[in-house]
This record gives structure tokens, sequence and C-alpha cells, in this order.
């Protein structure tokens, strides 16, 4: 569930108590997310408002359930895209859809982010909740 994706989240950074510590937190979680093949690192891909390149792939599965991989060129970027897979991968679209993200605002990114990130984030979001919009639609049909 979201909500306990985002929980766990909440209790990782609780551990934290400087933010260059939040930080590198972030840069590890980027690390240990799969890489995009070079080849889906392709243009239609890339999220519109990042400063840095994102890439972000969904697919809807057989149990209608969307899975997103993503990529960045920047390491901050690739930790922030990797915390909003890991909360909405493997969930309906209509969860997705409906999902309020309270955890970006408890462990205190939005604030110590710089005004081009957080945009950004606010760009992964809305295409995050874009392509879940797209699948939602396919499956009343």
């Amino acid at each position: 569930m979201i909500a306990e994706k985002q929980q766990e989240l909440i209790e990782e950074f609780a551990f934290f108590d400087e933010w260059m510590q939040k930080y590198e937190h972030i840069i590890e979680l980027g690390k240990d997310m799969p890489l995009l093949a070079e080849e889906e690192k392709r243009e239609e891909l890339l999220i519109p408002g990042c400063q840095s390149r994102v890439w972000l792939k969904a697919n809807l599965n057989d149990e209608g359930k969307v899975n997103f991989f993503a990529d960045s060129d920047a390491i901050i970027s690739k930790g922030v895209i990797a915390m909003m897979v890991r909360v909405f991968d493997n969930e309906t679209p209509s969860d997705i859809v409906s999902a309020d993200l309270e955890f970006l605002d408890t462990i205190g990114l939005k604030e110590h982010l710089s005004q081009s990130r957080s945009n950004g984030l606010a760009s992964m979001v809305k295409q995050i909740k874009l392509y879940a919009t797209v699948f939602q639609a396919q499956l009343r049909k």
C-alpha cells in the first residue's frame, strides 16, 4: 500500500538528524535503484520540467498494477525518483491518482530542495499521476 511505503520512508529518514545525512540516504536510494537500459533512455521518457535529465517508464502489468522504471543523470534527482518509484511501483492506477504524498513534507524534503529541484519533484509527481490516469482510462474500456 502507498501509505505503508510512505511510512517506511518516514521512519528511515527519522534515523538521520542532519540534512547532509538525509541527502546521503537519498543518494544511496538512487544507487540501489535498478538502472534503465541505455536504449530505454529515450526523449519521450524524459520528465519535462526537471533541471537534470530524468527518465520515467511505466507499464501496466497483468494484475492491473503499474510498474515504474526510472533513471537520472544527477545523483540527487536519481534518489528522489527512486523514492517515488518505491512508493508508487506495483500499485493500482486509481490508488496512484488519489494518493496524497504527505511523506515529502514529513521528511522535510520540499523545504530542503532548491527551487529548481522542487519544480523537478513536482514534475515527477505530475508525470507519475499522468501515467496512472492514462492506465486508469485504459482499464475502464
